[in-house]
């Protein structure tokens, strides 16, 4: 059992040799679908974790988005109009790190996955409308509709240039492309109808709608420290 206490405090040592520098980020994601979100600064840290050699990390962080419009998947109608939004969004990825390093500039390869939660949700329920118009063949139509939140998990791979300032800070391009989903289930009805058939009253439940995460990350960072 000592040799094994032993060896475990030999591995955590040389992990904190090998630790990554910390990063605060500005990170700003373009969802398919959807509107362009902006993150809360400076609620945005990056680049954290441990080297495990020479060539190989892993990182996590986290960032805070104001996501200003989102679609969903699953709905038995489609649209390329966002139907959630605006809300908070914590992201916080997973990832395994190919580094490539250089005299004058380091390139990654990145792979892994991620998790995240929007609180503060709402539904555009005018985006919701246009869209049961166009699906039912209506002239009008008003929903009323509400929703059970859930947080979502995805895949990510993305690449980061990273190149020295000063001694003490360097500075990351970094793109990733993102691809989750999160149950988001919705219940009610909405009424609508034409003027030749008149108005009537659908009851929906949509139990296996989700919210549609994928889309395209980019990332300007700041690298503090001299580990790169």
């Amino acid at each position: 059992m000592k040799r094994y206490i032993l060896m475990l405090m030999i591995s955590l040592g040389s992990l904190q040799v090998f630790a990554q520098d910390v990063g605060l980020s500005f990170s700003y994601f373009i969802p398919r679908n959807g509107y362009f979100s902006t993150p809360i600064s400076p609620f945005s840290f990056r680049g954290v974790g441990v080297n495990l050699n020479r060539f190989i990390a892993l990182e996590t962080g986290a960032s805070l988005y104001r996501m200003s419009g989102m679609n969903m998947l699953d709905l038995p109608f489609e649209t390329k109009d966002p139907l959630l939004g605006p809300n908070f969004t914590v992201f916080v990825p997973a990832e395994l790190v190919l580094e490539f390093k250089g005299k004058q500039a380091e390139f990654d390869l990145k792979g892994g996955g991620f998790a995240f939660y929007g609180f503060d949700q709402k539904l555009n329920l005018g985006n919701f409308d246009r869209a049961i118009r166009t699906y039912e063949s209506w002239d009008v139509a008003n929903s009323d509709l509400s929703f059970e939140n859930n947080p979502g998990f995805g895949l990510l791979a993305g690449v980061e240039l990273t190149f020295p300032v000063t001694r003490q800070f360097s500075v990351s391009l970094e793109i990733n492309y993102l691809m989750g989903t999160a149950k988001f289930p919705l219940r009610g009805s909405y009424t609508g109808g034409t003027a030749a058939t008149g108005l009537e009253t659908i009851v929906v439940d949509y139990k296996n709608a989700k919210v549609d995460f994928t889309g395209l990350e980019f990332s300007i960072g700041i690298i503090f420290g001299s580990g790169r």
